[in-house]
C-alpha cells in the first residue's frame, strides 16, 4: 500500500501525517508513507486544498484533518 500526505508542511498536514501513521500502527498494516510538499506534484493529483490523503494513487480526502478512526476505515 502506498500512502501520500499532500501538503506544504503546515500544522494540519503534519497532524494528518501523524494520524495516518497512528492508524497504520493500530491496524498493523505496513505501508509506504510519503509526505509530498512539492506544489507541482500536489497539483498533479488534482488537489487544490490541503491537506490531502492519497491511497494507492486515489485521492481519498482533501482540505481536512481526518481522525485516526476515519483513516482506519479508509485504509482497511
Amino acid at each position: 500500500m502506498k500512502i501520500e500526505i499532500l501538503g506544504t508542511g503546515c500544522p494540519k498536514c503534519k497532524k494528518l501525517l501523524a494520524n495516518t501513521q497512528e492508524a497504520l500502527n493500530i491496524l498493523g498494516i505496513g505501508a509506504d508513507v510519503k509526505k509530498v510538499e512539492d506544489l507541482k506534484e500536489i497539483m498533479q493529483h488534482g488537489v487544490f486544498i490541503t491537506p490531502a490523503l492519497v491511497v494507492d494513487g486515489e485521492v481519498k480526502s482533501t482540505g481536512k484533518i481526518l481522525s485516526v478512526e476515519d483513516i482506519k476505515k479508509i485504509i482497511s
